[in-house]
């Protein structure tokens, strides 16, 4: 039976919604293409180059972002730092009533956030609209807990936050940060991610700025803007989340200062399998862990299993890996009706189809290499449109064993493709654990879970679960990362508001150039 798109979701229809929402923020069409703003200044101004944004849901145009060059970038800077010095002398109660304001907006408008995030990024419709509402509950949080967060005297940095986040969680990472930043008396800038996203910061920036708030989004290219949003000297914080090519970059331009920072970059996070036999248990697991394709920072796709479990291991996994729901999210049948729920996927296309190109390129060196290809998943029999384009789609792959040599070994994959690494000892499980320098979480397969526990203590994660996973954490869990992994002070609950504000008792914790800190986990 021939699929289609669910009524009311083509992408023309979205962007309708959007524009009719927040007109401000949209401008003119280039060959037939609207074209964002971007916020500077105070006001949505028409600046930059135009480029064309395409979706990887089908690989065709939607957007216009316009691309800022650095004089520019730097009068918006300038600009931020002026609001946040008028931004951090307002009572706390009034940021609260704006924040408030802005949160309402927000939450009126969460399908059209959700499904603009549908349409940029891939995301199926449930997973959309839990980063959406991630953003807003957290937000909710933070502004029932900011008075007793700042009663110790603490007070707004000495300039705005910077923002710099990659693309896959828009809402639940960067404008649920943004926001709480404002909470604490920052004005905010952010960048907007050039692979995907920019419609929907761009309307979520618009209402913020509707109900008062001190926001910048600027988009360009890292060349242009990385000098004057993170070494500009009115920028008090950098905070950025991305690879470590790119935060490697960051945190180098940052050796030379004191500037607040917290660089969170992807690790390769592995899942240890030692003595344990739990398996149903562990497949519920390992099922939800394929959401959005693995692409996020806590993701796990290496698997280190005791070579007397692997039999046992793949039988509950490779059943698993082959009942993973992924194509387009919005292709339905003839019979679906207004009303019905949209298509339950784990995931839809990566990113774009440069990235899917480039996973697939990895696979094939591995195997190359001399991995042994467990499972290679085809796009035959997934449900997308009649003609339409797949070449951002990729389907689950399974390897054994990569060579040391291949990328696949040492660095994460950022799509659904899982390694599995075979140790006879605990030391072999502890060191191909920690192949990576550093990893934001771990999690151990085990039914002595006091034995887990003392192998914990020698994993070099950030956080790590015992029998079950570990996630970035909500509202009052904080999150870092160990080695690589992460830079400068680290965020969630208490400790998010620390790393945007100065005085206070006690030094922050992170990891500093001349001190690492942990807090329990």
């Amino acid at each position: 039976m021939a699929l289609r798109l669910a009524d009311g979701t083509a992408w023309s229809e979205v962007l309708a919604r959007a524009v009719a929402a927040t007109p401000e923020a949209f401008g003119a069409e280039v060959d037939g293409v609207t074209t964002l703003h971007n916020l500077i200044e105070g006001e949505w101004r028409a600046d930059g180059q135009p480029a064309p944004v395409r979706t990887p849901v089908d690989n065709t145009v939607v957007i216009n972002l316009p691309r800022l060059d650095a004089d520019t970038a730097r009068a918006a800077v300038s600009h931020a730092a002026a609001a946040h010095r008028a931004w951090a002398r307002t009572p706390l109660a009034d940021r609260k009533a704006r924040v408030g304001e802005a949160l309402e907006s927000l939450t009126a408008h969460r399908d059209l956030l959700a499904m603009l995030l549908v349409w940029e990024i891939g995301k199926p419709w449930r997973l959309a609209c839990a980063d959406v509402d991630r953003a807003l509950d957290g937000v909710r949080w933070y502004a029932d807990e900011i008075d007793r967060m700042l009663a110790d005297g603490r007070e707004p940095l000495p300039g705005p936050v910077s923002n710099i986040a990659s693309w896959n969680y828009p809402m639940s990472v960067l404008v649920h940060a943004e926001l709480v930043q404002l909470l604490a008396g920052n004005a905010v800038i952010a960048k907007t991610p050039s692979q995907g996203g920019a419609v929907c910061l761009t309307v979520a920036h618009a209402l913020m700025r509707r109900a008062g708030l001190p926001a910048t989004l600027v988009s360009g290219g890292g060349e242009e803007l990385s000098e004057v949003l993170v070494r500009a000297p009115e920028i008090g914080a950098v905070a950025f989340v991305g690879g470590r090519s790119n935060g490697g970059k960051v945190a180098a331009a940052l050796l030379d200062s004191d500037k607040r920072h917290f660089i969170e970059q992807e690790g390769l996070n592995a899942w240890g399998i030692w003595n344990f036999s739990q398996w149903d248990v562990l497949a519920a697991h390992l099922r939800k862990g394929f959401e959005y394709g693995k692409q996020r920072c806590t993701a796990y796709p290496r698997f280190v299993v005791q070579r007397d479990l692997v039999d046992e291991f793949l039988d509950m996994y490779l059943p698993v890996v082959r009942s993973v729901r992924f194509g387009h999210p919005l292709a339905v049948g003839d019979d679906w009706a207004a009303g019905d729920p949209l298509p339950e996927l784990d995931f839809g296309p990566l990113i774009s189809a440069a990235k899917a190109d480039e996973l697939h390129r990895k696979v094939d060196e591995a195997v190359r290499g001399g991995a042994v290809p467990l499972h290679r998943g085809k796009l035959t029999g997934a449900p997308f449109l009649p003609g339409q384009d797949t070449s951002a789609y990729v389907a689950p792959s399974v390897l054994l064993a990569p060579p040391g040599r291949s990328r696949l070994m040492h660095a994460e994959p950022f799509g659904p493709v899982d390694t599995i690494v075979v140790v006879d000892t605990t030391d072999e499980l502890l060191a191909a654990m920690n192949a990576s320098n550093g990893a934001l979480v771990a999690s151990l397969a085990c039914d002595d879970t006091e034995e887990a526990a003392k192998l914990a203590v020698d994993l070099q994660a950030f956080k790590v679960g015992i029998n079950k996973p570990r996630s970035r954490g909500d509202r009052d869990e904080p999150f870092g990362g160990r080695g690589a992994s992460w830079k400068g002070a680290f965020v969630g609950g208490d400790l998010l508001v620390q790393a945007v504000t100065v005085g206070g008792s006690g030094r922050l914790y992170g990891n500093f150039p001349d001190y690492s800190s942990y807090p329990a986990t």
